[in-house]
Order: structure tokens, then sequence, then C-alpha cells
């Protein structure tokens, strides 16, 4: 499937169900293959099976937070250029630069509006084009 002639395949990992659903809808009105992942060890299971173009990865979960999630992903040669970008009810600095130090390419502050998902996505996923 070439990414020219459809939408992305976007995983969104939250713990949020209302986050998760708002996200899907907005994705799939955009056009994009949507999964879902309620936390970071279900998200590094569908990873590899879903093989996403795009990961939006919330910051606070239980278990594994998106830091960690983000930074074993990276960590993956195969998924290491996939873009990922942090959801967070916070709008810090701290965050923002931690996000990146886990190897995050945007940072998105909840509740987001579906032309800011959708136009995040249009950047990255036009970032990740070029480099095909």
């Amino acid at each position: 499937m070439s990414i020219f002639s459809s939408g992305l395949k976007v995983l969104v990992i939250d713990d949020s169900n209302t986050i998760r659903r708002s996200a899907e809808i907005f994705l799939k009105q955009g056009g994009h293959e949507v999964m879902l992942s309620e936390d970071g060890f279900d998200a590094l299971s569908k990873v590899n099976d879903f093989q996403p173009d795009l990961i939006f990865c919330d910051i606070l979960m239980p278990r594994l937070d998106g830091y960690q999630t983000c930074a074993i992903i990276k960590r993956n040669a195969k998924f290491s250029n996939v873009p990922i970008v942090m959801l967070s009810s916070k709008d810090g600095v701290f965050d923002k630069a931690r996000g990146r130090m886990a190897g995050s390419q945007d940072y998105l502050t909840k509740p987001f509006t579906k032309d800011q998902l959708l136009q995040t996505v249009q950047a990255l996923g036009a970032a990740k084009q070029k480099e095909i």
C-alpha cells in the first residue's frame, strides 16, 4: 500500500477511551487507517503487526508511560524512522524536551481539535514521504 495513494496507518496509544475514540473518528474522517491501543504494553504487541506510518502516544499511562513506550519503539531499527507524537494534558517545556529525548518528533496538547490532529498527521506524513 503506497502512502501516496491513500491515508497513513496511524497508531493511537492512550489509556483514555474518550481520547482514543475521538482520535479514531478524526483520523478516519481524514482518510487514515487507525489502530487503537490502551497502553504501552498493548502498543508494543500491535506495532509489529500493524506497522504504522505514524504514532500518537499519551505520556501518562499505567505500567509503561509514553516516554518509555516511545524509547522502546525507537530502539527497534524497523521503527526508528516512524514519527511519534506525544500527547499530554500538560503543555510544559519539560514534557516537550523529555519527549524529544525519548525520540518523539512532535507534541500535541489534549484536548486536541480535529484540525490540530489532521495538520500534525499531514505535516509528519509529508516529511515521511520525502524520506521514501
